[in-house]
């Protein structure tokens, strides 16, 4: 049996909270996004997506916004300033390695589950309080995310190769 909830003042700050939490991850996404394009000349079909999804995540961050209004408040300045410092400590750990580019591509595809999943259980509380706008809105951020991980999914194998390539050519130079 499947129970059906209220929007009750408890599920309504639960809900708000999700959704402030998610706009920190957002918050996060991008400025790890904005550190890793830069120093992707060697890949450039990684940096193209990544640039597209850069501003696929500017785009989340505004509709989360925009539902936080709705709602009549607005995004944690420090869930925000806390998770762009996660963001950045753990993008300063990736950046001296020689290996960069594979521990960027795995982080961020953990990443992209990670906002998947949020955005998975925004869309249960919305669906359930019937936010219409709500849903359209967080199913279109959900499906950018679902897209990004799958196309870092499909491009690991060639990652990891051109990878190794670029290596074995470093040590016979």
């Amino acid at each position: 049996m499947q129970a059906t909830l209220k929007a009750s003042d408890t599920a309504l700050k639960i809900y708000t909270t999700g959704l402030r939490n998610q706009h920190a991850v957002e918050n996060q996404a991008i400025e790890l996004l904005e550190r890793q394009i830069g120093r992707l000349g060697d890949y450039p079909a990684m940096r193209e997506r990544m640039q597209q999804h850069l501003e696929e995540s500017r785009e989340q961050a505004r509709r989360i916004d925009e539902l936080l209004a709705a709602l009549d408040t607005s995004a944690s300045t420090i869930k925000d300033t806390a998770m762009s410092f996660v963001g950045n400590l753990a993008e300063m750990m990736h950046a001296p390695a020689s290996d960069e580019v594979v521990k960027n591509s795995l982080a961020n595809y953990a990443f992209e589950h990670y906002e998947i999943a949020g955005y998975r259980a925004l869309l249960a509380l919305a669906e359930e309080f019937q936010h219409g706008s709500a849903v359209r809105l967080l199913t279109q951020s959900l499906r950018e995310e679902e897209a990004m991980a799958q196309w870092i999914d499909q491009h690991l194998k060639q990652t990891m190769l051109t990878f190794v390539q670029r290596s074995e050519q470093k040590v016979g130079a």
